[in-house]
């Protein structure tokens, strides 16, 4: 009897399609979806800046973002999906090339309104199968779904019907390799353009090492099928990206809490500090896009003390008390001795780095 992977791998590709913008997933160095960093859209455009080629968003619940509103602010251009209390999704339009819109879903046709509802402002298209954390697993989502293959793949079958957006699609390894495998020929036989894999099952905890050598099989299937693997874990950016290269066969890397650290991670020229440059960097683009203060000050206490620095222990800790006890951007600003003024500076200057990429791409 065939081995079912093999077997699964000589079937055609269920849906052929061509789209008015492609992506293009390979050879690249992009952000992950995190929960918190990404709610908001600093992290991506600091990410853009420093060099990423793509950038995920946040996993949004599908039902939490069908039925919300969209409002464009005439002073900033975000763009903020909103329903209650607050905001489930905010986006900027210079990032609308390069962004992908994560979905949280068990469910086919939620899926779909989901992604309907976001279209217009986004790249891409991306079904979360690999969170862990109850708030998505406890609905039969993100991980929950590895449990429930056909569920997944009717997913990404009903996204590829409705939606005229590169679908993409982010799991997790299983616990044996060959049911790992399986999974993987099954997904990229739907007709996605993109498979992420996180090199870690779904039990392991961020600290457990990424476990890159099962990922060159993954790749290998892709290769079969002419999509690209993405490889997710432990990327540390420029520093590991040819180790990881060489052991996986992926082209791309998904970078998260590297660049949650430091987003100059993506710079091919090296870390810059935060202290000295990111830290500004930051509150000056939260002030001018009327950032909430709470997602602002959560980015500021993910930041990490990076070379090239010369301040001390002492300061260092100074800043962070500075920053915790901070209420408002203008406060902390002040405490730092931080001249607010610039963010409009940065978005011409990102203009300005994204036009000079695209030309030389």
């Amino acid at each position: 009897m065939d081995d079912p992977t093999i077997a699964e791998m000589r079937l055609p590709i269920e849906h052929v399609k061509t789209y008015e913008h492609e992506l293009d997933y390979r050879d690249k160095f992009v952000l992950a979806p995190m929960v918190r960093t990404g709610s908001c859209e600093l992290t991506r455009l600091l990410s853009l800046y420093y060099g990423a080629d793509l950038v995920w968003s946040p996993e949004v619940v599908d039902k939490a973002v069908i039925g919300s509103e969209r409002k464009v602010d005439p002073t900033t251009g975000v763009i903020t999906y909103s329903k209650g209390q607050g905001p489930i999704f905010s986006t900027h339009p210079i990032e609308k090339p390069y962004l992908i819109f994560q979905i949280g879903s068990s469910d086919p046709e939620l899926a779909v309104k989901a992604a309907r509802t976001v279209q217009q402002d986004v790249a891409g298209i991306d079904l979360n199968c690999g969170c862990p954390k109850p708030f998505s697993t406890h609905s039969g989502m993100g991980a929950a779904l590895l449990s429930t293959p056909d569920v997944l793949l009717n997913i990404l079958r009903a996204l590829l019907d409705e939606i005229p957006l590169p679908i993409s699609c982010k799991i997790r390894l299983l616990p044996t390799q060959p049911d790992t495998l399986y999974l993987a020929a099954r997904i990229l036989r739907t007709g996605i353009r993109n498979l992420t894999v996180h090199c870690r099952t779904r039990d392991m905890r961020p600290g457990d090492k990424a476990m890159w050598e099962r990922l060159g099989d993954i790749v290998k299937l892709g290769e079969q099928r002419g999509l690209p693997v993405i490889c997710n874990g432990d990327g540390d950016g420029w520093p590991n990206r040819d180790r990881i290269r060489e052991m996986t066969g992926a082209s791309s890397i998904m970078l998260a809490r590297a660049a949650e650290r430091n987003p100059s991670v993506f710079a091919s020229t090296g870390l810059v500090c935060n202290v000295t440059q990111n830290i500004p960097m930051l509150l000056r683009l939260a002030h001018y896009l009327d950032n909430p203060w709470g997602n602002t000050k959560f980015l500021l206490t993910q930041f990490k003390p990076t070379p090239p620095t010369n301040m001390t222990k002492q300061r260092r800790k100074e800043i962070q008390e500075i920053v915790s006890r901070s209420k408002t951007i203008a406060e902390v600003a002040s405490q730092l001795e931080v001249e607010l003024d610039g963010g409009e500076a940065f978005m011409e200057e990102l203009r300005a780095r994204l036009r000079e990429r695209e030309a030389t791409a």
